[in-house]
């Protein structure tokens, strides 16, 4: 796989999904309404699928879009907070352009249940009717073995979902006094975004080395190794942040101190400043309580095909929640969503499904005001092992730089116009 053709998947995969619709326009104009997809989730793969079904359905079926929060929220980029790059309110944006340009009902209220014998959903005590459901819950976290943490979150935020948790973390950073420790628990893989702790490790270390430089990170791996682009990592940590960041790797989680912000491994005992204890994750609620997470009672088991869940008919997942082999990422969860938008349409239509659905993860990291790193991987469908599969290795950078930097700037105005419109 040449690196062309995988920056091409990556960087513009929506090309595909635009001409079919316009393909879509022209095959059914004025032709009967196919019907009605209920989507659960408006984040990257749930606002992504909306959009499509309206796009490749050429109008003709009715969306609506559930989500308990008011606007959009992106986790990626959101480390940049830390760093003191970006504000909340510039990764914040809404839901107007799905609406008013694509026609998409968006409906705001928590579900809290999925009757899938009437194929109908309760949303703030109500049922609503589909002939389609595609759930997008994203990941929820395990708190089993520590759940005083899930009561701490003001005092020992994990921030792994962008919003308040984001700007309570930074607040207790900017607040830090010069010579502390900021401590960052990471959990043994899957987890959402594998690089992204290693990113926060260089976001935080970056605030530091400008404001309070006789300071530390500690970053307390419970992986035996960088879980991701992990060259480039130890590259960057010691080019930039020598004698800064202190990795330990196969650091499980033990026990945690709350009132002391204190935890312990298998080898140590540190106390700290600022802690940052990032949980062990599994589907989102919605997944959990209707069954939907069947492997492991973790994660959702989806035909790779059409991602209809291996649980209940009628109903898809994607995104973050599926067990699938493939990096939880936000534009994993972007591809995924078109892939289960065209086989929707093809569904209602009574067409053939695409044999053989290939797309491109990319994953950008910042090192520090301004220089980024990525890798992208193109993924196709393997008839035999019905699953998803890397072609090759991938593309990663040869060593961060600033038109990475840029590049990861236009990447992500790229992929917020394609999800929201």
């Amino acid at each position: 796989m040449r690196r062309r053709d995988v920056l091409g998947l990556a960087l513009a995969g929506s090309a595909w999904p635009s001409m079919a619709a316009a393909s879509a326009r022209a095959r059914h104009k004025g032709q009967a309404r196919l019907g009605r997809v209920v989507v659960v989730g408006a984040g990257y793969g749930g606002a992504t699928v909306a959009r499509y079904l309206r796009l490749l359905g050429a109008g003709r079926i009715e969306v609506i879009l559930v989500d308990q929060a008011a606007n959009f929220i992106s986790c990626p980029v959101s480390n940049r907070v830390l760093g003191g790059q970006r504000t909340l309110a510039q990764l914040t944006f809404g839901y107007d352009a799905l609406r008013q340009k694509h026609g998409v009902r968006f409906m705001r209220g928590s579900v809290t249940a999925i009757d899938a014998d009437r194929s109908q959903i309760v949303v703030a005590g109500q049922r609503l009717s589909y002939d389609r459901l595609v759930v997008a819950p994203g990941i929820d976290f395990i708190y089993d073995d520590f759940p005083l943490l899930a009561k701490a979150q003001e005092r020992i935020p994990h921030a792994w979902k962008a919003g308040p948790q984001t700007r309570n973390l930074q607040r207790q950073l900017v607040a830090m006094r010069d010579g502390g420790v900021f401590t960052i628990v990471v959990p043994s893989q899957p987890y959402r975004c594998p690089p992204a702790p290693y990113e926060r490790a260089c976001q935080v270390a970056f605030y530091l080395k400008t404001h309070k430089p006789r300071s530390k990170v500690v970053v307390l791996d419970a992986n035996p190794v960088i879980t991701s682009k992990r060259a480039l990592f130890e590259r960057a940590w010691r080019d930039l942040y020598a004698g800064m960041i202190d990795y330990v790797p196969g650091s499980e989680l033990m026990g945690v101190d709350v009132a002391t912000k204190t935890v312990r491994t298998a080898f140590d005992t540190v106390k700290s400043d600022v802690l940052n204890i990032i949980p062990p994750q599994r589907a989102g609620r919605i997944a959990q309580g209707c069954g939907l997470a069947n492997v492991e009672r973790r994660w959702c088991e989806v035909d790779f095909l059409t991602y209809a869940s291996k649980v209940l008919p009628r109903v898809h997942v994607i995104g973050d929640a599926i067990d699938a082999g493939l990096p939880k990422s936000a534009h994993m969860a972007n591809a995924q969503a078109k892939v289960c938008a065209r086989a929707i349409v093809d569904l209602m239509l009574g067409q053939a499904l695409d044999p053989a659905p290939a797309f491109a993860n990319t994953c950008y990291s910042y090192v520090d005001d301004r220089q980024a790193m990525h890798i992208s991987t193109l993924y196709r469908y393997d008839p035999a092992g019905k699953g998803m599969r890397a072609e090759g290795s991938g593309i990663l950078s040869e060593h961060p730089s600033v038109q990475e930097g840029r590049d990861a700037d236009a990447w992500a105005r790229q992929i917020w116009g394609d999800v929201l419109g």
